[in-house]
């Protein structure tokens, strides 16, 4: 597991290899993440956006940004978590992503970036 605390806000990532939706003759390897948000401060918290860096180990870097996740802009009051699950496609058996969440105070507005830990993703054989 990977973890980053920013701001009172921890973020902790578990990855996945999809093994069924993969085809590794084709260079398509497919790994799925759990991402579990905790809201440690003493204000209520909403998850405006994400900005994620991907990198694959042929070099490719790619850049995916938007609203919420998983079509969820999660509001945290203190003490609690938000736990979602997404994927990821890459062109080689190991690559690596990591990023930030855009949040929100609720009690006045005022925006603040907490760190998502980077985290490897790789084919359990590679390991081998």
């Amino acid at each position: 597991m990977y973890k980053a605390v920013t701001k009172d806000v921890e973020v902790t990532v578990e990855t996945f290899f999809q093994e069924s939706a993969s085809a590794p003759e084709a260079n398509h390897y497919v790994f799925a993440y759990r991402i579990v948000i905790e809201n440690h401060s003493d204000f209520t918290i909403k998850l405006l956006r994400r900005h994620w860096h991907i990198i694959d180990s042929n070099g490719q870097l790619s850049e995916v940004e938007g609203e919420g996740v998983v079509g969820q802009q999660p509001v945290l009051e203190p003490d609690q978590k938000h736990e979602y699950v997404s994927g990821c496609e890459l062109q080689s058996e190991m690559g690596k992503m990591h990023g930030t969440y855009l949040m929100e105070k609720q009690i006045d507005g005022t925006t603040f970036d907490i760190d998502i830990p980077e985290f490897v993703m790789m084919v359990p054989y590679r390991l081998n």
